[in-house]
């Protein structure tokens, strides 16, 4: 009896390994990726007592620190052990993140994991298997998108590690980087992804505010200088949902189950120019976002260029207007009553 046990369950296992056979590749390169990474940091503490290791950069990584403390003491972050440790990246990307849409839909393709959920997104920690799976969403018929990432959050299961990549950011980007990273790690819904984007965007934000009024005050370049780049990158994400709305209008004359063909593809790319032209006026009068050298390769955007404004940025308002009227502009109640209303992780 025991060895037909054994056997079926040896049986399940070979069966789910040949189903599961693409989702155990991506882990096992995923954690393999995160694993070379944890073998190769060194201790803050370390990088701060190398002689030979920049002032200039070791007091970014006191910075950080410091944007930790101010996180979990005045926003109500949880504490974590997350940017104790150090990652040389000697000048090389880490991860790629592919997005993919719907050709004539503004519409996220999701990829699911065990556990953590529904994403919008996949990364990769090799660039070679990242470029092997936008082909096949492109062959399939979607639109894509790909990237370098200069962070990610591994929601308190293992410590993040400082990059080196993030010691080269303005005081401000940095304070919203490490600020919103810390966010997934206080609240992190299943399934909600675009939830939990949006409120790290939002407390990365307000947060990297307060943090510069903090500690170099109300006049300080380095709060006029965060201040001015969120004004534009504001406007710039204002603009981007604007244009989802009209990309979803123009889609909706095309039918139920439109079929691809040239002239539907002309609308769409010529719609997508105006939009990203339009953008280029926004605060500086200057026109030159639609030029190609902008973009690698000579690729324009297409609908998955959309999707990140749709996963960050499309509930700032409604978080300012809960943050601001119910709790007064306090971060630490806001996230302590989010806590409570939703689950986490």
């Amino acid at each position: 009896m025991f060895k037909k046990i054994l056997l079926a369950v040896l049986v399940l296992c070979v069966i789910s390994g040949i189903y599961y056979r693409n989702l155990l590749s991506y882990g096992w390169m995923q954690a393999s990726g995160q694993v070379e990474i944890l073998m190769n940091v060194e201790d803050v503490t370390d990088v701060l007592n190398d002689p030979t290791f920049p002032d200039s950069l070791k007091a970014r990584i006191k910075l950080i620190e410091e944007i930790k403390q101010f996180g979990v003491d005045s926003l109500g972050l949880a504490p974590s052990k997350n940017y104790t440790t150090f990652y040389n990246q000697h000048g090389k990307p880490l991860i790629w993140l592919i997005t993919a849409s719907e050709k004539y839909k503004i519409e996220p393709h999701k990829w699911k994991f065990p556990i953590i959920g529904s994403f919008p997104y996949k990364g990769f920690f090799d660039s070679t298997r990242a470029v092997t799976e936008e082909r096949q969403l492109i062959q399939d018929g979607l639109d894509t998108d790909i990237g370098e990432v200069s962070a990610w959050s591994t929601l308190g299961y293992l410590k993040d590690p400082i990059l080196s990549s993030m010691l080269k950011r303005r005081v401000g980007s940095l304070a919203n980087l490490i600020l919103h990273e810390l966010t997934h790690g206080t609240l992190f819904v299943k399934n909600n992804l675009e939830l939990n984007e949006n409120l790290a965007s939002f407390i990365g934000d307000q947060g990297a505010i307060r943090f510069l009024k903090f500690k170099y005050g109300l006049d300080s370049p380095e709060l006029r200088t965060y201040e001015y780049s969120k004004k534009y990158n504001d406007a710039y994400s204002g603009h981007m949902l604007r244009g989802i709305g009209r990309l979803d209008s123009l889609y909706k004359t095309f039918g139920e189950n439109p079929v691809v063909n040239a002239h539907r593809d002309s609308l769409k790319n010529k719609l997508i120019l105006t939009i990203l032209d339009d953008a280029d006026t926004l605060l500086s009068g200057k026109r030159t976002l639609t030029n190609k050298s902008r973009w690698p390769d000579g690729k324009m955007p297409n609908n998955a260029y959309f999707i990140s404004y749709q996963t960050y940025k499309s509930k700032q308002d409604i978080f300012k207007i809960e943050f601001e009227q119910k709790f007064g502009g306090n971060i630490k109640k806001y996230l302590a009553w989010l806590k409570e209303k939703y689950p986490s992780l």
